[in-house]
C-alpha cells in the first residue's frame, strides 16, 4: 500500500511465482517498519517489463534503483530503503 511521501519499493513479480510470494512475505514487514510503500507489479501485464525482468523475477527496485533479483538480499533492500529515507529527510542545501 502506497503512503504519501514514502520511499517507493517496487516488486516485479508474476502470478503463481512462489519466489515472488516468499519475497512479499519477507518484504512486507521491512517496508512497513521502515515507513516505505510496497507496490507489486505483474510483469506479465506489460511486454516491456516481461522482456526486461521475466526470467529474473522477483526483482526489487527502491526509488527507481534496482536493488535485488532472486534470491532477494533482504539486507541490501533494508540498506537501500534506509539510504532513500535519509536522502528524503536531509534538508536541501541552499
Amino acid at each position: 500500500m502506497a503512503r504519501a511521501g514514502a520511499v517507493a519499493v517496487t516488486l516485479y513479480e508474476r502470478p503463481g511465482c512462489h519466489l515472488c510470494e516468499d519475497a512479499v512475505t519477507a518484504l512486507a514487514p521491512i517496508v512497513d517498519r521502515l515507513g516505505a510503500s510496497l507496490e507489486r507489479v505483474n510483469v506479465e501485464a506489460d511486454a516491456a517489463l516481461e522482456a526486461r525482468f521475466g526470467p529474473a523475477i522477483p526483482v526489487v527496485v527502491v526509488d527507481g534503483v534496482e536493488v535485488a533479483r532472486a534470491p532477494i538480499d533482504l539486507d541490501a533492500v533494508r540498506e537501500a530503503i534506509r539510504a532513500a529515507v535519509a536522502r528524503d529527510t536531509t534538508p536541501a542545501a541552499n
